[in-house]
């Protein structure tokens, strides 16, 4: 049975837009979970900031855990509204000293002018990644599958923010199950959108393998990541595989893709599985019954697995076929 990690604390978060449908899409896969009976629900306990720190560099976590304290201490007006960047240091400045000024210092950190940060924002990024850090433990106490319900991580990189994102939960996931004695650990990202905060974060280290099957990046967010060509880097050549899909892309040529990605997570031969989810549902031509094979396929590969819940629908069918492959 999965161990479920629910961010409780989801609700709190202030985000207007298209994060409202997150929220609902959070709301409907917890009941749905729980109809169908597919495991135990737990709250996370809290991780200290250092686990953070593995991942994300110690002044951007600075900077998003007091962005708001100072963004309403500029003008109390403030409070009743979202704060969005407004410009951004140019194209290809390497690690920019960070500026005196708030704006300059947002703009250092923003990716998209799409990601508002609110009252809530620490708390709701916080708590996913308690969730992911949690859920990632569980294996490693003797579960052989947990899932993480939070809100979207994979596009946070280690110094910043962007596409709804703010802490990369897989990331977090991946780098504490290395913490913790293993060796080598797969990223099997299968979100609707490519992953870049990961791919970004391990490029180039041979300890992750980042393999992610996504829209292709010509026609869809990020747009500047998830190419095929990209590969890694250094030690990490060889240890990032994309697999990038058109829009018109159906289910078969979709799946004939996650059986190539699972051909070399073989090779690589892991001792756990962090998988990202979101999104299919609503591209690929994927229907219920290919969401049910897909989580058959991934329990096939025999690996401790942690699931991450990036958004949309469909994460409690891939569940269920992993659950009745066991």
């Amino acid at each position: 049975m999965l161990t479920f990690y629910n961010e409780h604390h989801a609700q709190q978060a202030p985000c207007s837009g298209p994060w409202d449908e997150h929220l609902d899409a959070l709301a409907l896969t917890l009941a749905e979970f729980e109809r169908r009976g597919l495991g135990r629900i737990v709250t996370p306990q809290g991780v200290p900031l250092v686990s953070l720190e593995r991942v994300h560099t110690p002044r951007y976590l600075h900077f998003l855990r007091s962005a708001w304290s100072a963004w309403t201490a500029l003008d109390p007006a403030n409070a009743q509204r979202n704060l969005l960047p407004t410009l951004w240091p140019a194209h290809g400045v390497p690690s920019a000293p960070e500026p005196d000024d708030f704006f300059a210092r947002l703009g250092l950190f923003a990716s998209d002018s799409g990601t508002p940060i609110g009252a809530g924002t620490w708390l709701a990024a916080r708590t996913g990644a308690d969730c992911a850090i949690n859920a990632a433990h569980a294996l490693r106490v003797g579960e052989r599958a947990s899932f993480a319900l939070t809100r979207p991580g994979q596009h946070a990189r280690a110094e910043g923010f962007g596409g709804g994102c703010f802490l990369n939960t897989a990331a977090l996931a991946a780098q504490h199950l290395l913490d913790d004695g293993l060796g080598r650990v797969a990223i099997l990202d299968i979100a609707r959108h490519h992953g870049g905060g990961a791919q970004d974060i391990f490029y180039a280290r041979s300890d992750v393998l980042a393999v992610s099957l996504h829209l292709d990046p010509r026609q869809a967010y990020p747009f500047y990541s998830g190419h095929a060509g990209e590969q890694g880097a250094g030690a990490g050549l060889g240890y990032t595989m994309n697999l990038p899909l058109g829009r018109d892309c159906g289910s078969a040529q979709w799946l004939a893709a996650l059986e190539t990605a699972c051909v070399k997570l073989a090779m690589f031969r892991p001792e756990a599985l962090v998988v990202p989810l979101g999104g299919l549902a609503q591209c690929f031509g994927l229907q219920g019954g290919d969401l049910l094979r897909i989580g058959e396929r991934i329990a096939h590969l025999d690996l401790p697995t942690v699931f991450m819940f990036e958004g949309g629908h469909g994460a409690v069918h891939i569940l269920e076929g992993f659950e009745t492959a066991a």
